[in-house]
């Protein structure tokens, strides 16, 4: 199964396709400072999608948040529930389900130790689909020399049944995504 940074080719001559692996279909790097990313014209020929990252933001704190938006879409058109830990103690949270985002993911920001990035990965299911809403869940965090969060997550594209043809991704807290911040996006295939 092909992972971050490899390449793979799908099918091998007189072979079936491997149902169940990951293809490669974009890496964003962050060379500037940046507000947003944005993976456009996502192929509609995958089950689900898997989005890895490490990052990091600009905002004057510890930790930030990103998010995701599928489709430009910016209303209260979302859900989201974190459970996180960090090594002392632990917790949930709901977004609520009339939120203008998918999935806060918590990554490093400029107060933490220098060159400390955040990481997650974070899985779209049936994004394709046109009779399903859209559910997400992630497992993301970052470490700042002993102190740092982890989390699981989960969001819905609440009453939402459009195929996912474009995500965005921005911070929590409008602070610019940080140079060498890198984005990959696979399509996966299951049977």
């Amino acid at each position: 199964m092909p992972i971050l940074g490899t390449i793979a080719s799908s099918t091998r001559q007189g072979q079936a396709t491997d149902l169940g692996a990951m293809f490669p279909l974009q890496v964003i790097t962050v060379g500037a400072p940046t507000s947003s990313i944005t993976f456009t014209n996502i192929p509609s020929t995958y089950t689900h999608l898997q989005l890895r990252y490490i990052a990091r933001t600009a905002r004057a704190n510890q930790e930030d948040n990103i998010y995701l938006r599928f489709n430009s879409d910016t209303g209260n058109n979302y859900a989201g529930h974190s459970l996180y830990g960090d090594g002392a103690t632990a917790g949930s949270f709901s977004e609520g389900t009339s939120i203008s985002y998918n999935t806060r993911t918590v990554v490093a920001a400029a107060s933490s130790a220098a060159n400390t990035f955040g990481v997650g990965v974070t899985e779209i299911l049936d994004y394709a689909s046109t009779s399903k809403n859209k559910t997400v869940r992630s497992l993301n965090g970052y470490d700042n020399n002993g102190s740092g969060q982890v989390r699981i997550t989960s969001g819905l594209w609440i009453n939402n049944t459009t195929a996912i043809t474009s995500i965005t991704i921005a911070s929590a807290n409008s602070a610019a995504i940080s140079q060498y911040s890198q984005f990959a996006l696979y399509g996966v295939k299951s049977a």
